[in-house]
């Protein structure tokens, strides 16, 4: 009697490696994403550096700005990569200028929609806050404030003894 014979058929194992394929297919091409995603998130990071950095060397200029639209390059990580500074003053706020820097990798043309990696923004000025007509006048002279010696009890800290100042400095007088 002759027994039957054990294993798969042809069909069989073409059906499983057709399965194994696409699996491994998926695989590779989430990986491939996963790369491509880490790659433009280094290369946003450094665009990011080069705007932080050209907006850093501007403040350390003696001058100001020209307002206006300008553009360079900068080398950075072993690429050359392309910026636009737009400097405008702030409104209602007299002496700020706003100092936006957009940046893409030097390679990608500018007429691509969406080219720049990164944008950011600074600002550069003089401006002084605004200053109150009934802001309270400190001097340090008048406050007398007494340190607690090191394990003992002092009842006078942070006293006025000078009650010629009512209101004009913390305490005082009150």
């Amino acid at each position: 009697m002759r027994r039957p014979l054990r294993g798969f058929t042809l069909i069989e194992v073409l059906v499983a490696l057709v399965i194994v394929t696409l699996g491994m297919s998926a695989v590779l091409g989430s990986m491939m994403s996963a790369a491509n995603t880490a790659s433009y998130l280094r290369d946003k990071t450094f665009a990011q550096w080069v705007a932080l950095n050209q907006i850093a060397q501007v403040r350390l200029k003696a001058q100001p700005p020209d307002q206006g639209k300008t553009t360079g390059e900068s080398q950075m990580a072993g690429r050359k990569w392309s910026w636009e500074q737009n400097v405008q003053p702030v409104e209602n706020v007299p002496g700020v200028l706003k100092i936006d820097v957009s940046v893409r990798p030097a390679d990608i043309p500018e007429a691509k929609k969406n080219s720049w990696y990164a944008t950011e923004s600074g600002a550069l000025g003089s401006a002084v806050d605004y200053q109150f007509d009934n802001a309270l006048e400190w001097d340090a002279l008048q406050i007398k404030v007494q340190m607690q010696p090191p394990g003992g009890s002092n009842n006078n800290k942070g006293t006025n003894n000078n009650s010629n100042n009512k209101g004009n400095t913390p305490g005082g007088g009150q």
